[in-house]
């Protein structure tokens, strides 16, 4: 990945520390429930099939990180709902990929129900790893490079960031395929 190796020992990356939050199947399970909509101690514990010391443990923890938050009940100020913060939502494509990695490689278990495209009531394709301004790309196009680099080409000439890719933009992947086919 580069002419520069991460280095490994230290903690200079995000993966250790995401790994200290959620490198243990029962977070994601956790998780994986509350983006189905669970929002109770005693609906985690029913659906999971967790023990209860564990999960009042991992919830503690997802909400000490800030991934959910403890809410008392609307309905009943003693119960209390564990709602996903903006930080938990932001591990979907986390989650997303794990279940797509799962389902390529893992065992042969048929999906039902499926995750799909709400307009278009497809599944969605598989996650990829975008550029700056929406590229696909591949392992050879990723590098390692100093952060007083950034932005400086091989070459030496610099880059200018481009116009990133919004929520609901689309991208024309046959195009995109044709260009690259015709050069």
């Amino acid at each position: 990945m580069g002419e520069i190796r991460e280095p490994l020992r230290e903690l200079m990356c995000g993966l250790p520390q995401a790994l200290e939050v959620m490198g243990e199947r029962w977070s994601f399970m956790i998780l994986r429930a509350s983006f189905n909509g669970l929002h109770h101690f005693e609906e985690f514990l029913s659906e999971l099939g967790i023990a209860r010391n564990i999960l009042s443990n991992r919830l503690a923890k997802l909400v000490e990180h800030g991934i959910l938050k403890r809410d008392p009940c609307a309905e009943d100020k003693r119960k209390i709902e564990y709602r996903l913060t903006a930080k938990g939502m932001d591990l979907l494509p986390a989650m997303v990929a794990l279940r797509q990695w799962g389902q390529k490689y893992g065992s042969e278990v048929v999906e039902n129900p499926v995750l799909v495209d709400e307009r278009d009531r497809l599944p969605i394709g598989p996650l990829s790893i975008l550029s700056h301004d929406g590229r696909i790309l591949g392992p050879a196009d990723l590098h390692l490079v100093e952060r007083s680099n950034l932005g400086v080409r091989a070459d030496g000439s610099k880059a200018k960031p481009g116009n990133a890719l919004g929520h609901g933009d689309v991208v024309d992947l046959g195009s995109i395929r044709a260009s690259k086919s015709a050069a």
